[in-house]
């Protein structure tokens, strides 16, 4: 059986793929994670994904390779998983990054307020030494409650997210600030779609 390789420095990803008990390692793979001009969120993971994938096939060039990249969009068409309406007309959209800092959580926070967010996993399954690859998007969306100052600051305080794109951790507290979770699978809103994963893997037995 080809040894398992997670391409990522993600300790959620880490956390997330160990539930599936099979061996595998975890290696960063170095790459530009720079959005291309004028490319689509939906784009943008799956060509990451992608990217994480095949950057350590020279590497490691007879194994299953898994690559995960995950972006926030704030606006847009929820229903169409798109940036434009029904008419094809453009529509305004926010892509949420890590934050980084607590000035920065705090005002994605604000900005997610009340509303929806969507939440683009993208998903890549490197065979390295076929070069098969097999790529995939697994979207979840959260509907923010209507959240005070208070509620914000005391939260960011607690969970520290600051390295989470959106500003919270759906495993921890910041389950607390969700009217709803829509989508599959649970774990993509965490970085890696454990359910689409199991599906690619059985194909490689």
């Amino acid at each position: 059986m080809a040894k398992l390789i997670l391409a990522s420095s993600s300790q959620y990803r880490r956390k997330l793929l160990a539930r599936l008990q099979l061996p595998f390692e975890c290696k960063s793979p170095d790459i530009d994670e720079s959005p291309l001009a004028n490319e689509r969120p939906k784009d943008m993971v799956k060509r990451l994904s992608e990217a994480k994938a095949r950057a350590l096939s020279s590497e490691f060039s007879n194994h299953l390779i898994i690559g995960s990249d995950q972006v926030a969009v704030l606006g847009g068409n929820s229903f169409l998983g798109e940036n434009t309406d029904l008419d094809g007309k453009e529509l305004r959209t926010e892509v949420l990054t890590k934050p980084g800092s607590y000035e920065a959580a705090f005002k994605q926070l604000k900005s997610e307020s009340g509303k929806r967010v969507r939440f683009l996993t993208g998903l890549a399954l490197l065979n390295s030494q076929t070069n098969n690859i097999e790529v995939d998007i697994v979207t979840t969306e959260v509907e923010f409650r209507q959240l005070t100052d208070q509620e914000i600051s005391t939260y960011l305080h607690q969970d520290e997210p600051y390295d989470c794109a959106g500003s919270f951790k759906s495993e921890g507290l910041g389950i607390t600030l969700f009217e709803g979770i829509y989508g599959k699978d649970p774990t993509a809103l965490v970085g890696l779609p454990l359910i689409r994963l199991g599906e690619m893997l059985r194909s490689h037995n």
